[in-house]
């Protein structure tokens, strides 16, 4: 896997994937930037999410389960002084669908934590508190 970061100008970066996807990311005016884009922590939380969403979604799909729809949200805390690392990040599932079965739901929660999502995995070994949960959502 490769990347490539560019500096544009004051705190604006573009980063482009090894796949040819691009990427904006951009500071607040206090830090020299003009706020067009995410933040370089945003993106390590952002992919993290995408990491266990695949995960979540690739799981279910092949216990079988009827999901229409899956989203997580993320809470992070970071450290007060620098480096501003991630000490604790919350994951909550949210996993729509018909008669889903709570206990598969769970199982794919898990593993994704536990042996599949690698981003979640790289963070808890770096010392980063990871918490998950989900919430079922039955649709007609």
């Amino acid at each position: 896997m490769k990347a490539q970061i560019k500096w544009v100008d004051g705190a604006m970066f573009v980063g482009e994937s090894g796949s040819g996807h691009t990427l904006v990311m951009d500071g607040p005016p206090e830090a020299g930037g003009r706020n067009m884009g995410v933040r370089p922590m945003e993106t390590v939380l952002i992919g993290l999410g995408g990491c266990a969403s695949y995960d979540v979604v690739s799981i279910l799909k092949k216990a079988r389960q009827d999901i229409r729809d899956v989203h997580v949200q993320l809470e992070a805390e970071r450290a007060e002084t620098e480096p501003k690392v991630f000490t604790r990040i919350h994951l909550r599932f949210v996993v729509s669908g018909k008669n889903l079965k709570e206990t598969q739901v769970k199982r794919a929660v898990e593993l994704s934590a536990e042996k599949y999502c690698s981003a979640s995995i790289m963070l808890a070994r770096a010392g980063v508190e990871m918490t998950h949960d989900y919430e079922i959502v039955e649709v007609e």
